[in-house]
Formats: C-alpha cells, structure tokens, sequence
C-alpha cells in the first residue's frame, strides 16, 4: 500500500505542485471582472451595468470638451470663436494660426524657462522628499511618529494657505536675509517637499526588506550609501511616478510663477501666456488659444506615456482606497 501511495505522489513531488490542480481556461480568466456574468443574466445587473457605462462615457466626453474647443478654435478666425452659436468645427480651418502662435508669442523662450523650472522642481522633489521618506522609514529618527504625523496633516490645509507665508519667506529668506524674488530659485524653494510624494516614496521603501540595509550595516556601510546603492536602485518605478507628477505639477502652476516672478525673460508659459492676452494686447485671440493648445501638447504626451508606470508605482506602495 505505501508502494502504491509512494508511486502516486512521484509525480506530483517532481513537478512541484500537484497533478489535480487545473489551470483555469480562458473563459474562467476572462469572467473575472468586476461584473460577474451571472449578475449579467439578470435585469437589474445589465440596467445597472449600462447605467454605469452611460454615465462613465459622458464624464469622460465631458472632459474631452474643453481640449477639443481649445485645439478646434486654434483654426478658427477670432470672429468666428466669438460666434453664437459656436460652431462645431471651423468653415475655413486655418493650419498657418499654429506656427503663427510660435512665432510671434516666442513661445520657444517660454518652453524652455518652463523646462527649466519644471527640472528644477524634480531634482528637488527628488533629493528633499526621497532623503525625508528615507529617513522616516529605514533610519531611527526621535520621535519619528510625531514628526510623521505633523508633516502629513499639512495634506489636511489648503496650498492657498501657505501663500503669504511663502511669499514674506522667499522675499527675505529667515537668519541669511536673501531675497529670491524674481528669481527662479523662489519658484524652486516651495516645490523642494511635497506630503503627498514623500507619503509615496515612505510607502515603498517600507516595502523594501530590511535585511539588505541590515546586511549592508554590517558590512560597515553608512546611511548615505544604503540609501544610494540599495534603496534608490529599488525604488525606480515609484521615483518614476512622483517625477511624473511633479512634471506636470510644476508645468501647469500658474499662481506662484505670477507672483514671484516679475521679469518676463523668466517667466513660464502659463504666465507669459496670461500676461500676452491682457486688455492691452493687439495679438489676435486665435494665436492666444492656439498657444494655449501647444503649451499642453507635453503635459498630456507625458501622462499617456508614462501613465502604465503611474498605475504600477502607485499599485507598488500600496496605497489602496
């Protein structure tokens, strides 16, 4: 008897899973939805499923509207965007208001001081926010709950709080008395930390095993080079994600680009773009939204590239709702 059972479970010990243990087919695969078939077959499973998919469907086409006004009406002449009612598409669409735009809002000069601000932020979001969620998760900070638990409730505020504050500090920087007004430095010193990136960033090294910064202890390396050489390599798609988010924060900022910077060589693109469409200009207003239509070409193109490193970077902190 125990030949026979021993001769059974060969198999089953060389493969290394057991024999009876189907793989499920694709269809089973396939029924794994939100939205079970069975719930289907039903009548008020498909009235609420099509309900779902109805309302979902407008929302997403209720934000498509604004883009599409915006890169329709750069064809149009300026008489006909104030027309009523506005047309779906231009009469005569005119292709030649785009590379008018570029050149006469020198939008090039804009792009790059964008470009720079935009690096700037990320360099900082990345060597303040990535040291602090370093030092919040793997080193033994006093009182490392409390401070925890402080710098996240500024989640809780309003950024519309903080702007006075900010401005009296880059106007005269506290014990150094230097000013960074008019300055992309002023721009920079807010966006050096942000909560939200540094929750991010705290997540997934909490993740990260502690038996390879203990191993690295003992081998006598130092804070600084098991940060470098252990968790930074580790934690490429979550520094992928908030690179993409200060990105595209830092390329739509409006505000605090117009209050601190007052030298038009310096400004970004959204307020160069909003100081160019003042009741003084004589610029036509089709090159004003043609403008508006290029300056968001980047943030969308980054976004629906790097959106699967989005999802993933955040499905890897785990962050569930």
């Amino acid at each position: 008897m125990a030949l026979l059972l021993k001769d059974s479970l060969d198999p089953v010990l060389k493969s290394g899973r057991p024999k009876w243990r189907r793989k499920p087919s694709d269809m089973e695969a396939s029924e794994r939805t939100l939205v079970s078939r069975l719930a289907l077959k039903r009548p008020g499973g498909r009235f609420l499923y099509w309900l779902v998919f109805i309302l979902l469907l407008v929302s997403t086409l209720s934000t498509l509207g604004p883009l599409y006004w915006v890169f329709s009406g750069a064809l149009k002449p300026s008489l006909e965007l104030f027309a009523t009612p506005p047309t779906f598409w231009p009469m005569h669409p005119i292709w030649s208001n785009y590379i008018q735009a570029w050149n006469v809002l020198q939008l090039p000069r804009y792009f790059i001081n964008t470009l720079i601000l935009a690096g700037g932020a990320v360099f900082l979001q990345l060597l303040v926010s990535a040291t602090a969620a370093y030092a919040l998760s793997k080193l033994r900070v006093a009182g490392k709950g409390i401070i925890q638990f402080a710098f996240f409730s500024t989640l809780m505020v309003p950024p519309i709080v903080y702007l006075v504050p900010q401005f009296v500090n880059i106007s005269n920087l506290p014990f150094i008395n230097v000013s960074l007004f008019n300055s992309w430095g002023g721009v920079w010193l807010p966006e050096a930390a942000s909560a939200l990136n540094i929750l991010l960033l705290k997540s997934f090294f909490d993740n990260i095993p502690a038996e390879l910064t203990d191993a690295a202890r003992l081998d006598g390396a130092n804070a600084w080079q098991m940060f470098t050489r252990i968790i930074l390599p580790l934690s490429r798609p979550v520094l992928a994600v908030v690179t993409i988010f200060t990105v595209i924060a830092s390329w739509k900022d409006f505000l605090w680009p117009l209050l601190v910077l007052a030298d038009s060589n310096l400004q970004p693109l959204t307020v160069a773009l909003y100081h160019l469409s003042g009741l003084n200009s004589n610029l036509p207003f089709n090159y004003l939204v043609a403008g508006l239509a290029l300056a968001s070409i980047p943030p969308i193109l980054v976004f629906l590239i790097l959106q699967r490193h989005i999802i993933r970077g955040v499905n890897l902190t785990g962050l569930k709702g």
